[in-house]
């Protein structure tokens, strides 16, 4: 290579080394909400999505072969702690999204986001700065699935919303903190408060887990969020108030995608069911969920779930 051909080679190389720099910056600071951008974890979408990267790594390949010739840990004491808090963290979010909001300067049908340094939206900037932060500690689920070798509870469903909630909310923090889009953080917080408790009692007094009716009821709940927030979003396509039209691009598909699933996952998980009556019959005539049971020293070995 030449002198001239090297010349132009580091032209055209620092040419698109400052597109670059010019294109980070621009997406990263320039469009950022001055008041969030140097939050924790905020600045840069590198350390979250690190994270993000580490828990699928863990997830899908580490931790399951790190636990295949280890008995499951219990955890009781760790979960009861972990999920109380679930339950307080919802707790807050959801009275912080009404009572800083949606109870009193909000509008039900278009709201804008207040850039403002005022103290009404400064707290809401902050409700979803800590919305994102606990989407963050919700990874935890299924870190606790793995080291208790419930590989059954996680599934694509699991997954999926696990991963693409805090990418969300990241942006919802960096960029909009604020505004419409907080109505389905508000209904999210408060399907997790009745969602963790479950999981709190069953944690707490597993022997009464059998009388915890209302388990199915939280996934009808979190069908109705994504109804709710379907038709909650889509007023944007009918009023102008200066909140991104184009994020319906990420919500809409989301939130139907989220629907259907939800909706698999109950019909899989309670509408295949069996009544009490008719599973005694079955495991009478040596059948366990409709198919004959394998014996193992003289007794029925059956599939049990959470």
């Amino acid at each position: 290579m030449n002198g001239s051909s090297a010349v132009h080679v580091d032209r055209a190389s620092n040419i698109y080394n400052n597109s670059l720099v010019r294109f980070w910056e621009h997406t990263f600071t320039d469009l950022a909400d001055p008041r969030t951008k140097d939050w924790f974890l905020i600045p840069s979408p590198v350390p979250g999505s690190t994270i993000l990267i580490g828990y699928l790594y863990f997830v899908l390949s580490w931790g399951p072969k790190y636990m295949e010739h280890r008995k499951p840990y219990h955890l009781r004491n760790i979960l009861v702690c972990y999920n109380m808090l679930q339950v307080l963290l919802s707790l807050w979010l959801f009275y912080e999204g009404l009572d800083g909001a949606w109870l009193r300067k909000y509008s039900w049908k278009c709201q804008p986001v207040d850039f403002s340094n005022s103290p009404e939206a400064l707290r809401v900037a902050r409700g979803v700065y800590i919305y994102f932060l606990a989407k963050l500690s919700e990874l935890l689920d299924t870190v606790f699935f793995v080291l208790r070798k419930k590989q059954n509870q996680i599934t694509f469903l699991h997954l999926y919303h696990h991963t693409v909630m805090p990418m969300v909310s990241w942006g919802a923090t960096k960029y909009y903190p604020g505004g419409h889009g907080t109505f389905i953080g508000v209904i999210n917080s408060f399907v997790h408060i009745i969602m963790y408790t479950y999981y709190l009692l069953a944690a707490l007094l597993p022997q009464y887990q059998k009388y915890l009716w209302w388990k199915r009821y939280i996934t009808t709940l979190q069908m109705g969020q994504f109804c709710l927030a379907f038709l909650h979003s889509c007023q944007l396509l009918i009023y102008d108030c200066d909140y991104p039209k184009w994020s319906l691009i990420i919500i809409l598909p989301n939130v139907i995608f989220f629907y259907f699933l939800f909706a698999d996952f109950y019909d899989s998980a309670y509408m295949g069911q069996k009544t009490p009556a008719k599973l005694t019959k079955d495991k009478e005539n040596g059948v366990a969920n409709g198919k004959p049971s394998r014996k193992t020293n003289g007794k029925l070995t059956e599939g049990k779930t959470d």
